[in-house]
């Protein structure tokens, strides 16, 4: 499947399709930069609970139609939505995207981003695994200049992914910086051509979908759990993990895809 630049005839703020075992999850309020409306928000968290929940769906992939990955939050729509207690974005049976409701997601997420990307973009980025910039991107984290701070994880993400000092210079100045940088401090692990960063970000989620979906998550969680708790705790689940891996009907196919050279079909068991 191909991304259109036009946005579908769709009242939706956010697409859903499938791509085989991925889902492709995209930003549909082309006409507004993408702008983060309340809506927009319930809908996204609803489509990471459709690709958590659904058992044959491996990767998600989140991308934009149109020029403009997001402009950020709508503060017009979303200000006076904040109570006593913060600001409430999932839906209900949803999953927050930002991952910062303590819910996590089990299966991986590739991000492919042009144009514009501002504040909860480069959230999403964070909260992500893999991530595409087109050339001409430019990001920008720009709370300050708003009077609010990042709520949807850069505090804790943002200083772990590019270290201290690269995101200091860009939290708290709310300055832009463009696609070069963001991957030279590593908030994008690859750039390319404008126009080419949905089949790019497709063509390495399907890569990922491809592989064994218990070792992926296995793999994901593990990573994760070191991030999160320790070292420790991810190296006390290591031997477990590989214990009950090794008798899944994956590890079997893996292991005769290997004997026979022949590519892999795995099945998630």
């Amino acid at each position: 499947m191909t991304q259109s630049s036009e946005a579908p005839a769709s009242d939706r703020r956010i697409t859903v399709d499938r791509d085989g075992h991925v889902l492709l999850i995209g930003f549909n309020r082309a006409d507004k930069r993408n702008a983060a409306d309340f809506r927009l928000l319930q809908e996204l968290s609803l489509a990471y609970a459709e690709l958590e929940n659904d058992p044959e769906l491996r990767v998600g992939l989140v991308y934009a139609h149109g020029d403009h990955f997001t402009g950020g939050l709508d503060l017009a729509d979303v200000g006076p939505r904040i109570g006593a207690d913060g600001l409430d974005i999932t839906a209900d049976g949803g999953i927050n995207p930002w991952r910062v409701s303590g819910v996590a997601l089990s299966k991986p997420v590739v991000v492919a981003v042009q144009g514009t990307c501002l504040t909860l973009g480069i959230e999403l980025i964070l909260a992500a695994d893999i991530a595409v910039a087109a050339e001409s991107t430019r990001f920008g984290q720009i709370e300050v200049a708003r009077g609010i701070l990042p709520f949807g994880g850069a505090t804790i993400r943002f200083p772990r992914a590019v270290g201290w000092g690269n995101a200091m210079r860009w939290m708290l100045t709310g300055d832009l910086f463009d696609a070069a940088e963001a991957l030279r401090i590593g908030l994008v692990q690859e750039v390319v051509a404008d126009g080419e960063q949905y089949d790019r970000g497709l063509e390495l989620a399907r890569r990922i979908a491809a592989q064994a979906p218990l070792a992926v998550q296995a793999a994901l969680a593990n990573a994760r759990l070191a991030v999160r708790e320790s070292d420790a705790a991810a190296e006390a689940a290591l031997q477990p993990e590989l214990v009950r891996l090794a008798a899944s009907e994956d590890a079997a196919i893996g292991m005769r895809a290997f004997v026979s050279r022949q590519p892999a079909e795995f099945v998630g068991r």
